[in-house]
């Protein structure tokens, strides 16, 4: 059994009805770790677990495409970052200025960051250049303002990935952004509907701060919106890189995208069910398709929908036309049945 670990590969004997608890305790003792700092990440699911892991046996969900991430921190790294202090540095006398001093490593900082930050990242390989989708997902990730308010709320989310704009638009709404149950997963709207380019940086960080906030509160209420404003303004005031433009060379620079909370149909954050990377419940699957195919599948997509709707509509109103056509007739019989009694009776002869 294989484990990907920071980068690189633990090789783990098969146990037969191995449990995730024992798998997570063998995994934390290969690192050094006790297991309550430990989390295990199933892809593409069951997804994130961390401590009190459940007492499910692997061979319920392991396939062979199955890939297992560990996250956790060594003690010995632990206790060298709680022990570390600033060194002392000399300056030399030839020097007539003064030198400033090297910035310390806060080793406190980068501890949290590790444990509250995206666990896991991964683009939608079916859709054309997934790497792209990669280094988008990475900037967002490693945005500072981002990664400020993820330690601050202490947030921790099991992956961070990307969605087919073409599984979410209806004609009245398109969601840009899903969180599964509290953080489990985020999905955001990185793509332009043709999928001929890339949404503006800033929208869709604005999008995933929205997300962030789901993981404290699922309904659109007065809580969530007020800890959305927080967390815009925070990202906002952490912003070193300016949005992510001087880091992405503009990469993901688009003007003419903005963002609407009236357009963001996310309907909350949802719980249940089970999360496959690239693939909505109900959805055909588009491996290996290209581009020009993936937008000819949307729009056929569409077209059944608008059809559905035409045939609908065309039925209900035969179904009126068939009650006009009865209710005339009724009418009719009335109308001859009122004429005979008002006929006037012929005189006795």
């Amino acid at each position: 059994m294989k484990v990907q670990y920071r980068n690189e590969t633990l090789e783990f004997e098969e146990v037969a009805d191995e449990t995730v608890t024992e798998l997570a305790t063998r995994c934390a003792e290969r690192i050094g770790a006790d297991v309550e700092r430990v989390t295990l990440f199933f892809l593409p699911k069951p997804g994130f677990m961390k401590h009190p892991f459940p007492e499910r046996k692997l061979s319920d969900f392991l396939t062979p495409a199955t890939r297992i991430k560990l996250v956790g921190t060594p003690n010995a790294e632990i206790k060298k970052m709680d022990g570390q202090k600033p060194a002392q540095r000399r300056i030399p006398p030839a020097f007539s200025k003064p030198v400033k001093a090297n910035k310390v490593r806060d080793w406190k900082k980068l501890s949290e960051e590790r444990a509250y930050t995206f666990h896991a990242i991964e683009p939608l390989h079916y859709l054309p250049n997934p790497e792209k989708s990669r280094r988008y997902l990475e900037r967002l990730a490693n945005d500072p303002g981002i990664k400020a308010t993820m330690r601050k709320h202490k947030f921790s989310v099991g992956l961070l990935t990307e969605m087919n704009p073409a599984e979410h638009t209806t004609h009245e709404s398109k969601t840009l952004g899903l969180n599964r149950n509290r953080g489990e997963v985020i999905e955001l709207r990185l793509r332009t509907d043709a999928y001929d380019g890339y949404r503006d940086y800033k929208v869709i960080r604005k999008t995933l701060c929205h997300e962030l906030s789901h993981n404290v509160w699922g309904e659109h209420d007065r809580n969530f919106w007020d800890l959305t404003k927080q967390i815009e303004q925070e990202v906002e005031r952490n912003d070193t890189l300016h949005g992510g433009h001087r880091l992405s060379n503009e990469e993901f620079y688009n003007p003419g995208d903005s963002y609407d909370d009236a357009e963001h149909a996310d309907s909350g954050g949802w719980t249940g069910g089970d999360f496959v990377l690239g693939k909505s419940e109900d959805a055909p699957s588009e491996a290996g398709l290209t581009r020009r195919e993936i937008i000819e599948r949307a729009a056929l997509t569409r077209l059944r929908k608008q059809q559905d709707v035409m045939d609908q509509l065309q039925k209900e109103s035969e179904e009126l036309s068939q009650l006009q056509k009865r209710g005339q007739e009724i009418t009719d019989q009335l109308q001859k049945q009122t004429d005979q009694v008002q006929k006037p009776k012929p005189p006795p002869s």
